[in-house]
């Protein structure tokens, strides 16, 4: 995969360097699609389970500008980042490299190798779901 930049939100860049090594769940997301709304306290709630544990958290808004990022999550308690890629869709470029991204939401788990683990294509049904995918793939790539 390429390693592209993005910009979060709140300006911050990153990188796919920046999670080389652990577990990354990626969720692509926009705040007017309902099922993402729905979604969204679901995928805290996981990464508030395993953020201890070598797991990080990235949003790929696909849509919004960072204002409307950030109020979708200060209402809806969410804080982990998202990159915003309405402007480029780089971001999204770099992942449908390793996956197609056709819907949104979906959501990706990659492992340490940089590879995806799991996808999720839809509304995330529940939060252990997801919880198992990501205990999945940390147990498989053990060091």
């Amino acid at each position: 995969m390429s390693h592209p930049k993005g910009l979060t939100e709140t300006g911050d860049t990153v990188t796919s360097d920046d999670y080389r090594g652990g577990v990354l769940v990626v969720n692509f997301w926009y705040a007017a699609c309902g099922p993402c709304i729905v979604e969204a306290p679901l995928l805290e709630e996981v990464w508030q389970d395993y953020q201890d544990q070598g797991v990080a958290f990235l949003g790929v808004n696909t849509y919004d500008q960072p204002a409307t990022a950030l109020s979708f999550a200060r209402d809806n308690n969410i804080t982990y980042p998202s990159v915003i890629d309405v402007n480029d869709g780089r971001v999204k470029l770099a992942f449908a490299q390793l996956t197609p991204i056709q819907a949104t939401p979906t959501t990706l788990v990659i492992d340490r190798d940089g590879r995806v683990a799991a996808r999720i294509i839809g509304q995330l049904a529940t939060a252990s779901i997801l919880s198992t995918l990501v205990a999945d793939t940390l147990a498989e790539d053990a060091p």
